[in-house]
């Protein structure tokens, strides 16, 4: 992690879910509030490089642990934390039965931007992105440990450039590589308001840099009002 902060002249650097430790039933054992050694040891991080950065731990909650993601400024200030609403209860895995689910969507102001916050499984809900947009998101963050099987990158690939032109938003998506324990797809792109991936790093594992220019999203905005065209809005999610 220091490496890819160090090496990176990035204003933000987004990791995937399960930065603390990748998904398994250890995870009550390293799970640590947010101002424990790892969220700390982020900020410190982001301090001394002067970078912006997400990424996803793992917090206590009595039996059983939150999905969080942390976001964190470039002066070391942790300027929020999203807990996960929607868990991995398909494909025969049960996230629900180790994971306790947010609530509230999260928007932060990190690098000059606003930054709507979600996480895996959270893709598949695109009234969670609209939800967001009525925050205020200029961009979305999706972290992810994307679980492997037949269909399931194309799956990744698709909802995240649907959540990205359905809402003429320019949205990061960062998940863990392939691993032996069946999650991860890799596939971390850069997808613009028009759906076009400006940047995909494969299913290796990797680090990159993308250039997100907000003028595309206006231009963008202004050739599809899809989002004035709306006859419904979100009024049911976290109030």
């Amino acid at each position: 992690m220091r490496d890819a902060l160090a090496s990176s002249e990035a204003d933000l650097v987004v990791f995937p879910e399960a930065t603390l430790s990748r998904f398994g039933r250890h995870i009550g054992d390293v799970a640590e509030p947010l101002d424990g050694p790892f969220v700390t040891g982020l900020q410190e991080a982001a301090s001394e490089f002067g970078t912006a950065l997400i990424a996803g731990v793992w917090e206590p909650d009595g039996e059983r642990v939150v999905n969080t993601a942390v976001a964190v400024d470039a002066d070391g200030a942790l300027r929020g934390a999203y807990r996960k609403i929607h868990l991995f209860d398909s494909f025969g895995s049960r996230e629900s039965e180790f994971v306790s689910p947010g609530s509230a969507p999260v928007v932060v102001e990190l690098a000059g931007l606003r930054v709507g916050l979600a996480t895996c499984y959270d893709v598949r809900f695109p009234e969670l992105f609209r939800k967001l947009v009525d925050q205020g998101a200029e961009v979305f963050a999706v972290i992810a440990a994307w679980a492997s099987g037949p269909l399931k990158e194309d799956h990744w690939t698709t909802m995240v450039r649907a959540r990205a032109i359905e809402n003429t938003t320019w949205t990061i998506a960062v998940g863990q590589p392939p691993h032996q324990d069946g999650f991860g797809v890799g596939h971390s792109m850069l997808v613009d308001p028009m759906g076009v991936v400006t940047r995909d790093l494969g299913p290796a594992p990797g680090v990159g840099t993308a250039v997100i220019d907000m003028a595309r999203a206006e231009a963008v905005r202004a050739a599809v009002p899809s989002l004035m065209h709306r006859r419904f809005t979100i009024t049911d999610i976290g109030g």
